[in-house]
């Protein structure tokens, strides 16, 4: 099978998830979004007041923790699910936001769910978007994208995505946000977000979201075809 694992990178707002999941869907492949898992550990500690500073309550209630995806046919899109409950929408409002990047910086936290993308992307065929998935999680993905985009720009495609879902947010605190959250991932100790030597830079400052699928894509087939041509991958 000609399949491969595609990671895509890079700071919050970017695009990274809609175009992760646009690619798989495109490619016949799994879409696995990590972000969610963070957001949803985020939502488990807050609804136990779990004490991010205290190791022993943190690797307690990632016991307890249980992500699966599910596929909603009425909405054609996954849906996050935390111990069988459907959080999608919790899990993408401000106050989760607020705390996601400092959740995610926790080398517990980093480490429980690094070894759970690893199993999930074991059989290759997934399209897998985040922070350190091209430098921690596959490190060995044939397919490499890091994404940036100018801060200003991502702050009102947030804001946007906020007021569709009936969430008003003042522009300048989205700006703070993301400042702080790229501060933050990438300052952390465990798996700081950084571009892998071998990753392709992606400014979609100035791109639709179907430019970036299309761009992404690109890059998949091209590197497709020279795994085919080096012999990796059987003819049949």
């Amino acid at each position: 099978m000609s399949k491969i694992v595609i990671a895509i990178d890079g700071y919050s707002s970017c695009g990274k998830s809609t175009t992760a999941k646009a690619v798989a869907a495109r490619m016949g492949y799994g879409y696995i979004d990590t972000g969610a898992m963070y957001r949803a550990v985020s939502l488990f500690f807050t609804q136990e007041h779990v004490a991010f500073s205290n190791p022993k309550e943190v690797v307690a209630a990632l016991e307890n923790i249980h992500i699966t995806f599910n596929f909603n046919q009425r909405t054609g899109r996954n849906e996050t699910c935390l111990n069988g409950l459907n959080v999608e929408e919790e899990i993408r409002k401000m106050y989760i936001s607020n705390i996601v990047s400092e959740v995610s910086a926790i080398p517990e936290v980093r480490r429980a769910m690094v070894a759970q993308q690893k199993k999930m992307g074991r059989r290759r065929g997934v399209v897998m978007d985040g922070r350190d998935i091209g430098t921690k999680v596959f490190p060995d993905a044939e397919v490499k994208v890091f994404m940036t985009a100018d801060t200003y720009i991502r702050a009102q495609r947030r804001q946007r995505e906020l007021l569709e879902k009936g969430e008003l947010v003042n522009l300048e605190d989205i700006i703070k946000n993301i400042e702080k959250r790229d501060r933050i991932d990438t300052t952390r100790a465990e798996s700081p977000l950084v571009q892998a030597p071998d990753a392709t830079l992606l400014d979609t400052s100035h791109m639709t979201i179907e430019e970036q699928v299309d761009w992404v894509i690109q890059q998949a087939d091209r590197r497709i075809s020279e795994l085919h041509r080096e012999g990796h991958f059987s003819q049949e």
